[in-house]
């Protein structure tokens, strides 16, 4: 178990502890509460009123004098009561430790050495890299140099440099707009406004969305013109996707890639500052008691440079984003930029093609299990003619039977001649037989065969029952 705590654990701990009578449960966060009774830091019961309470144990209090918890202390004892026989026990120079590595399979893992023995396994790296004890073609990596575990690899070049992704290629940015810049920047040039503070061009068709103080506009237009005319340059295409949103027109520039379309904008980067509450606002306040507060913060641009999607809904699709940093500037995040939305785009390709291919199998499901019910409707619906037709055959033969045996008794001849004549319009053998004609095959017809959803795929059946599709629409 860890025994660190978090900020929020380490309040309610102390919390707990400046309770003058036990801490209520109901005024903490369960988690917390959790977390905290796990380590044995505080216990909870009942007090006299019936409520659940929590009650700091020794462990607890050990931990806020001493900022640890009594189990990690113990183990930092220990440790340290074991650390010269640990010590003696590291490799005396890099010639050993190299040796050991390789009994190893390339790795040594010490776990959380004592400071002695720390200190021998870094002697043993440095003495191996300063005196020729690593082998031609290898690298020796060391981890833990001050706590943690101290893991030390002998790792081979060759394998390493194939295992590295290949490096990403960067994407120039002119140090001048050039005098013919792309179509779509030169638009945007001629849209800035004259504001001298601001400039938004987003939600506008045909141009660059950006929103920047305006002594970034030319450094983001000549990000857009680089960004813009390799993206081209690499086949895909840059154009303006208009939509309607909640009833109004929306434009955002997008990047195409094969089927797949990515909308960026270019924003600057706001930093978050505590608010300091205007004169009208007091006021407010003090004349309305229900007046909303002020917010506690405020953002404001601070010259940092942003390329990434436009704001969406928590359902839309992942948000993408580079800007500038404290190791690099955002023109030298571009080929990150592209590279990021070119992986993008391959997996929304391989899950399209997988999705396609899982919907034509339940398609050609759908359309032969449909065969199969209807394969069952006109097996039933002959078979209830062939019933009848035996039914009728031998209602005949014993009407016959019957008049044969009435006429020797002396019955009436007109009812016999009447009886023969009706068993002659009953026998289906007094005309030649032939194959019935098939039922109706409509999505009403087949609903007693088909356990389904006889309205997923188009019919496949005509008026007469005939089957419209190809064999391979199901059988490929």
């Amino acid at each position: 178990m860890k025994y660190a705590l978090t900020e929020k654990q380490r309040e309610l701990l102390k919390q707990v502890a400046a309770a003058p009578k036990a801490y209520e449960a109901a005024n903490a966060h369960s988690g917390v509460l959790w977390a905290l009774q796990q380590r044995g830091l505080v216990q909870r019961g009942r007090g006299p009123a019936g409520r659940e309470v929590v009650v700091l144990t020794a462990s607890g209090r050990f931990y806020l004098k001493h900022g640890k918890h009594p189990k990690e202390a113990e183990a930092d004892k220990q440790r340290l009561k074991d650390d010269p026989a640990q010590a003696a026990l590291a490799p005396a120079d890099g010639a050993e430790l190299v040796a050991r590595l390789r009994a190893g399979q390339g790795t040594v893992t010490v776990p959380n050495p004592g400071p002695q023995t720390r200190s021998r396994w870094r002697a043993a790296y440095y003495h191996a890299l300063h005196h020729g004890h690593i082998p031609d073609g290898c690298k020796l990596r060391f981890s833990g140099r001050a706590k943690c575990d101290v893991v030390l690899k002998l790792l081979d070049e060759a394998a390493l440099k194939v295992a590295e992704p290949p490096a990403i290629p960067a994407v120039e940015v002119p140090d001048d707009l050039p005098l013919k810049p792309h179509a779509l920047v030169a638009r945007t040039s001629k849209a800035l406004g004259r504001s001298k503070t601001t400039v938004d061009t987003r939600d506008r068709p045909d141009i660059v969305p950006i929103s920047v103080s305006r002594h970034l506009a030319e450094r983001a237009m000549r990000i857009a013109h680089a960004l813009i005319t390799e993206a081209e340059r690499r086949g895909y295409e840059v154009t303006t996707d208009s939509s309607l949103h909640r009833g109004e027109a929306t434009h955002r520039l997008v990047i195409r890639i094969g089927a797949h379309t990515y909308p960026w904008e270019i924003t600057e980067r706001t930093a978050k500052v505590p608010h300091e509450p205007t004169p009208q606002e007091l006021r407010n306040i003090e004349k309305n008691l229900w007046a909303p507060e002020p917010p506690k913060y405020d953002h404001h641009p601070d010259g940092r440079l942003m390329i990434a999607s436009p704001c969406q809904s928590p359902y839309g699709s992942p948000s993408y984003s580079h800007s500038d940093g404290a190791r690099w500037k955002l023109e030298d995040r571009l080929g990150h930029f592209l590279h990021d939305l070119e992986e993008r785009a391959a997996r929304a390709e391989e899950q399209r093609i997988a999705s396609e291919r899982e919907e034509l199998a339940r398609q050609r499901n759908w359309y032969r299990t449909l065969r199969q019910a209807r394969s069952a409707q006109i097996t039933e619906h002959r078979s209830a003619v062939l019933a009848g037709q035996v039914e009728h055959w031998r209602l005949a033969e014993d009407i016959r039977a019957f008049c044969t045996a009435a006429r020797q008794s002396g019955a009436a001849t007109d009812w016999m001649e009447w009886a023969e004549s009706y068993a002659a319009s009953v026998d289906p053998l007094t005309t030649p037989l032939n194959m019935p004609s098939d039922p109706p095959a409509g999505q009403y017809d087949l609903r007693e065969h088909f356990r389904g959803d006889l309205y997923a795929h188009p019919w496949p059946f005509d008026r007469s029952g005939g089957w419209t599709l190809a064999n391979g629409d199901i059988d490929s």
